[in-house]
């Protein structure tokens, strides 16, 4: 019997959501059942509408996922035009210089030499293999800086055995600029 009176009380409280008449439950309430709560509705956000015109304000994103169109031109043109940026190392009798180059200019975009001040006075001599790993660290950074990341290079053989470019080539992959460009993805 008070199993049964137990079992209503239990239905009664469900149901009716009335309190507990028991001492030592009296702050306890039991919500009876209800429905599923209803959903919020979604909120429109002025920032979050897509638009439907895009314009890539970042034209060298292509060239750092290896996207962008390089120009292939002859294969018997030397040096080869297969490249985004190029670099190029020129050695005289009294000074060095280093300038990286577009693909599609002949302006350089950044240039190094040891004819500035602030390396010609940090250096004995302006066209010592000192003075071509200083060019090469100097470059280095600012290739960095500007987010060019890789380049291509390429020596005539008989010259990038002479230790001056040796040291050259090392300054600049130490200075975090590697001296070769991915091969274009087709897609």
């Amino acid at each position: 019997m008070a199993a049964i009176r137990g079992f209503y009380r239990s239905v009664r409280l469900l149901l009716l959501g009335q309190k507990h008449t028991e001492p030592w439950s009296r702050d306890i309430t039991v919500r009876s059942w209800s429905g599923a709560a209803a959903e919020p509705a979604p909120e429109v956000n002025q920032n979050e509408e897509v638009n439907q015109t895009f314009v890539n304000r970042n034209p060298r994103n292509l060239e750092q996922m290896a996207i962008a169109v390089k120009e292939r031109g002859w294969e018997t043109v030397w040096p080869k035009r297969e490249y985004y940026h190029r670099l190029v190392l020129k050695r005289s009798q009294h000074h060095v210089s280093a300038a990286v180059f577009p693909r599609d200019s002949d302006v350089p975009v950044l240039k190094c030499s040891t004819q500035e001040w602030a390396v010609k006075k940090q250096l004995g001599s302006t066209h010592s293999v000192a003075a071509c790993r200083a060019v090469g660290d100097v470059l280095a950074q600012r290739c960095c800086e500007a987010g060019i990341t890789r380049l291509f290079y390429r020596e005539v053989p008989w010259t990038f055995r002479s230790d001056a470019v040796q040291m050259f080539w090392t300054a600049m992959k130490e200075g975090g600029v590697m001296l070769s460009e991915p091969k274009r993805k087709f897609t």
